[in-house]
């Protein structure tokens, strides 16, 4: 346990979390939203300080990133809990049944193994790894942590990545921005009302928080929407995601549309695979709305995960999985010399 760097005290040893757009406020015992945030004595704590559910060497493509660092290695990290309940979530097994788990157990003590920042840093540069991705689950939930490895990290010379919901408040924002090197925000839906039914949460917070990162000159930022059939294809949001990114944020930024696999989610096993009709309606619809980079994700050798130069439309990368071929020069079109947004070192 940690006593959280982002609360306030309101008086009858009650609490309120100032970590996400939640704002949970809690009594003496109580827990957040995300199953991890508990009041004790007064003073708010992190469980999971330095407990780590998982890690694992990655392909940076695989967050996805792929603006950011192509073709190297991430180290990436991940504590269970989550400020969401997303129905079609596919990692839910260490983002949702922990808190089940807790709740009927009553236990402080999370599920996982004890870690220090400088073991992580440690890791990654021993895996050879150009990056640490806090990724896997929401890494807000785990923000004190996160800090500490990202600090440990600048130092030796790697780059952090978040891989997010984009829900965290203003303060947590400001306290990872200077070790933040890029962030992948999931842009779920377009719609308040779906916000609420599927994850608990609002709509609003998570624009402001993507205008805020696309001022970021030193952040790379690049979206995420699972295209779930019957949810993300409703009342047009697709085109208002796609508007939105183009007019409010920068058609230099990637937006990834990604299949949604039901057999593996949350609560949506009853659901339906994406269909190649609805992804190719909505590569279209940004294209159309002017984004320069649309990519298409979960779809095994699918020529739009490579990045084509938007001046002369030939190859810069090129992806099959995981694995990518380049053919740019720093970052510029070998064939016209564009220079792309991409960020090398």
């Amino acid at each position: 346990m940690k006593e959280s760097k982002f609360y306030e005290k309101l008086g009858n040893q009650q609490v309120k979390c100032g970590l996400c757009n939640h704002h949970c406020q809690l009594s003496i015992g109580g827990v957040g939203i995300c199953g991890i945030r508990q009041n004790i004595g007064g003073k708010l704590y992190s469980l999971n300080y330095g407990r780590l559910i998982t890690e694992a060497v990655d392909p940076v493509e695989k967050k996805p990133l792929f603006h950011f660092l192509p073709g190297t290695l991430t180290y990436s990290i991940a504590t269970i809990g989550c400020n969401f309940h997303c129905d079609n979530c596919h990692n839910w097994q260490i983002s949702q049944e922990s808190k089940k788990t807790r709740k009927q157990e009553n236990k402080l003590l999370l599920p996982g193994y004890d870690v220090t920042a400088e073991e992580i840093v440690k890791r990654a540069i021993e895996s050879d790894c150009r990056s640490i991705s806090y990724t896997y689950t929401e890494p807000t939930i785990f923000a004190e942590f996160a800090i500490d490895c990202m600090r440990q990290a600048k130092k030796k010379g790697l780059k952090n990545s978040w891989v997010s919901n984009g829900y965290m408040s203003k303060k947590c924002l400001e306290a990872i921005l200077p070790y933040l090197d890029a962030i992948n925000v999931d842009l779920k839906f377009f719609d308040d009302n779906l916000y609420v039914k599927n994850c608990g949460a609002r709509l609003q917070p998570v624009l402001d928080n993507l205008k805020f990162l696309a001022k970021q000159k030193n952040v790379d930022l690049e979206i995420t929407t699972l295209l779930i059939p019957g949810l993300t294809d409703l009342d047009n949001q697709p085109l208002k995601i796609a508007e939105f990114i183009a007019k409010e944020l920068s058609v230099d930024i990637p937006w990834h549309i990604s299949r949604f696999s039901p057999e593996i989610s949350y609560k949506m096993q009853s659901g339906k695979t994406t269909p190649d009709k609805l992804i190719d309606e909505v590569y279209k619809i940004g294209k159309k709305a002017g984004l320069k980079y649309v990519y298409v994700g979960n779809v095994w050798g699918d020529e739009r995960e490579n990045t084509y130069c938007p001046k002369c439309q030939q190859p810069v990368i090129k992806r099959l999985g995981y694995e990518i071929q380049r053919f740019d020069k720093n970052g510029c079109c070998a064939h016209c010399h564009y220079q792309l947004p991409l960020k090398i070192n």
